[in-house]
């Protein structure tokens, strides 16, 4: 880490680095190289984005652990600085009601306590022989004569999209619906008015949802919010749209990116499957690993903040850049190298502080019983092409691989 003199704003340090970097050949799982230099020599410096604004790129695990817990930190993107990466999202952000994941407490907090409890550690252990028994009906059909498959198509996306269904109450049949939606929600290339569309027909969907659970309420988590009576139809169908888009779109990336990254490294492939004992710990090596938020978490300061010799002034823009973080050698050496026998447990992949993501724990066990049951299943798992011919997702705000062939 350079140590240097604290600066006190945009004229006292240019911006002289375009963000996003671009990814270069080599590893599809490492960041880009000129983020991995500045986290060895630069940990907190400025950078330029596409409208000209210069936010605070954060790239050791240390100072994005300080930030994201710091309450002079503000999730909230209607504040003056909040950095957007995309056009689209600038313009919608400013012209719909908030959700939780853009407010601060007290409010962020009201709403995330309405879902806490759908999400704890408990709850989620709960829905383990729910998750294995559909887990074990995908690879039934998957398996149900053939020797190969597209394994996103067919295992990875439709498992945490059935999960989060059945959660909410939204019929699985409307999968699709939702999937193309999210895809266009994520695009860091989508235009304004296809990402205001596709925001617009989702919340559309879900207010018609809530509707019709106040005529037939049932056990899901749309129709328990609609019960409290203390909520707008928006509203819950704003929690809703969050939920649905979060809670299939990262957990889907994750159990493809983690295959491919198995299958790249046979060595700790072998050790998972012939120690099932190592899968907690090897889910959170994966997590920590891949972390497919790549763009950082944007936060703007809502006061001054000194930190690692520099002064972050009220009104700056803020990326934590979590990939970078996790990479950091100083909290987890080599880090660069996948070990499925490492304590990751200090990894900050769900974020950190009291923004971190609030479905982590249905995320692990999802993540578990998938890559266990999957190399249980099918000991003989391979690629079926090659290597450099996997898609991948690198126009998205969550990375991923757009399909995966294996075989078996």
């Amino acid at each position: 880490m350079t140590t240097a003199e604290p600066t006190t704003g945009n004229a006292e340090q240019p911006a002289a680095i375009d963000f996003p970097l671009p990814k270069a050949s080599g590893c599809p799982f490492d960041p880009p190289p000129g983020l991995a230099d500045l986290q060895r020599t630069e940990e907190i410096t400025r950078v330029r984005l596409w409208d000209g604004s210069s936010p605070w790129l954060i790239t050791g695990h240390q100072y994005v652990r300080e930030l994201l817990q710091d309450s002079r930190i503000s999730a909230d993107a209607l504040n003056p600085g909040f950095p957007f990466l995309v056009a689209g999202v600038r313009e919608l952000v400013r012209s719909m009601k908030p959700t939780m994941f853009r407010q601060d407490n007290p409010e962020h907090a009201r709403l995330r306590r309405m879902l806490t409890s759908d999400f704890m550690v408990k709850s989620a252990e709960a829905m383990r022989p729910d998750i294995q028994r559909h887990t074990d009906e995908l690879l039934d059909r998957m398996t149900d004569g053939r020797s190969s498959a597209d394994l996103v198509a067919d295992f990875a996306l439709p498992l945490p999209s059935t999960v989060i269904c059945l959660m909410l109450g939204v019929p699985y049949e409307d999968h699709s619906f939702f999937e193309e939606r999210s895809t266009t929600l994520f695009s860091i290339t989508a235009t304004a008015e296809e990402v205001r569309a596709s925001q617009h027909d989702l919340l559309r969907y879900m207010e018609d949802i809530a509707r019709a659970k106040k005529e037939k309420p049932d056990d899901s988590i749309i129709s328990r919010l609609v019960a409290r009576g203390d909520l707008e139809y928006d509203e819950i169908a704003s929690t809703a749209r969050l939920l649905v888009i979060a809670g299939h779109e990262t957990t889907a990336n994750m159990i493809a990116l983690s295959t491919l990254a198995l299958l790249r490294n046979p060595d700790q492939l072998a050790r998972l499957r012939d120690d099932p004992s190592l899968i907690t710990g090897g889910v959170e090596e994966l997590l920590r690993y891949l972390t497919i938020v790549h763009n950082g978490i944007p936060r703007v300061a809502a006061s001054d903040i000194e930190i690692g010799g520099r002064v972050i002034k009220a009104g700056d823009g803020v990326l934590c850049m979590i990939n970078t973080a996790n990479r950091d050698e100083r909290a987890f050496p080599d880090g660069h190298t996948l070990d499925v026998g490492r304590n990751a447990r200090r990894h900050v992949a769900f974020g950190f502080g009291p923004h971190q993501c609030l479905g982590q724990p249905l995320a692990r066990v999802e993540l578990q019983i998938a890559l266990g049951t999957l190399l249980r299943r099918l000991p003989k798992l391979r690629l079926d092409c090659s290597f450099e011919d996997i898609p991948l997702r690198q126009s998205t705000t969550v990375y991923g691989i757009g399909a995966l062939p294996v075989a078996w």
